[in-house]
């Protein structure tokens, strides 16, 4: 027979709403009581329902992480995948479900962020970059809904958000190289309105400056984030009359391109070209020879946002706005030493 809350009052000789708080850990009980009501819980083996208990507490022990999804964005943000899987791991530790949210634009994701706030469907929201709006950043301020935006905005506000800092990773490339010996560096990224690519690019020419080595304006090529754009910004590269020794690539897919440019006009790598991406996914394993990366640890920045969001739950004056995890450089096979004679 199931055993129930009525079965334990009885046994421990107080009321159901007793039970109740013991359950909940309400502070108006003591801890004497607390401790024999657990006691004939543990005897009686009784399950308190979680469902009344969340409901007792106006609790959902959910989570919603909140993206756009469009075809292909497996392949377009891998990342997202990564960032989700380290905030699942903090809360699936706390007993908490997370709910992956996808929405065709940033007017529904403001509208589905509405609806679960209304509804109180969730007790916080992990928002990706993807997603993020003015609007939709105003509303968790203006309704202190506890939240994590993974990325920077692009707006001033005082929203909760964590970042990696990309200008650092730019300069971890730049100095790698320059250390290597090479002086003309060459940078091979994205959009120039994207702001990682901005950010990057930032890095790479104030790590050349307090190198004391300058960047021709044509050393510089932006394009989209395919490797047939890397392809034919490499080959732009090797058409010019000066051509440089080295080649940051800002994506796995770009340096693919690079790579292949590369082999088409004979150039060794490392041998007469060395070259550099960012994140170490596994394209960059397998390009051949295997690539030298400055790695970014998507997957910890999602452990940290879901600490970081569980924190603002219990705490919800508490401010964040900051950047997390340090890039790392991994070296392997497509950068040497420059050579000299």
């Amino acid at each position: 027979m199931k055993i129930t809350i009525k079965d334990v009052a009885r046994e421990a000789g107080v009321s159901i709403s007793t039970v109740s708080k013991v359950i909940n850990d309400a502070p108006t009980i003591s801890d004497a009581t607390k401790i024999r009501v657990k006691e004939i819980m543990e005897e009686l083996h009784y399950q308190p329902n979680s469902q009344a208990s969340n409901f007792a507490k106006q609790k959902t022990n959910n989570i919603i992480f909140l993206t756009k999804l469009e075809p292909r964005i497996a392949f377009s943000n891998p990342h997202m995948f990564e960032i989700m899987c380290g905030v699942q791991t903090i809360l699936g530790a706390k007993s908490y479900n997370m709910s992956f949210t996808g929405a065709r634009s940033k007017e529904e994701a403001l509208s589905i962020a509405k609806d679960a706030i209304e509804r109180k469907r969730a007790d916080g929201i992990v928002v990706h970059g993807s997603a993020t709006s003015k609007e939709l950043a105003e509303l968790l301020v203006n309704e202190a809904f506890p939240h994590i935006l993974i990325g920077k905005p692009r707006f001033r506000s005082p929203v909760c958000w964590i970042d990696i800092n990309n200008c650092i990773s730019g300069e971890m490339a730049a100095t790698h190289l320059a250390e290597y010996g090479y002086t003309r560096i060459a940078f091979v990224g994205g959009r120039k309105e994207d702001e990682i690519s901005t950010d990057r690019l930032l890095g790479f020419t104030s790590a050349m400056r307090e190198n004391g080595l300058s960047v021709p304006e044509h050393f510089i090529k932006h394009g989209t984030y395919t490797k047939e754009s890397g392809y034919q910004l490499t080959m732009e590269l090797l058409d010019a009359p000066d051509k440089p020794e080295a080649i940051i690539c800002e994506n796995d897919k770009i340096a693919y391109g690079v790579m292949q440019a590369l082999d088409e006009r004979k150039f060794r790598v490392p041998g007469q070209m060395s070259v550099i991406s960012f994140d170490d996914f596994p394209l960059s394993h397998m390009i051949e020879p295997p690539m030298t990366v400055v790695d970014i640890d998507v997957y910890d920045m999602g452990i940290q946002a879901g600490r970081l969001l569980l924190q603002k739950i219990r705490h919800p004056l508490l401010q964040v706005q900051y950047y997390t995890t340090l890039p790392k450089l991994v070296v392997r096979e497509t950068t040497c030493r420059k050579k000299t004679f």
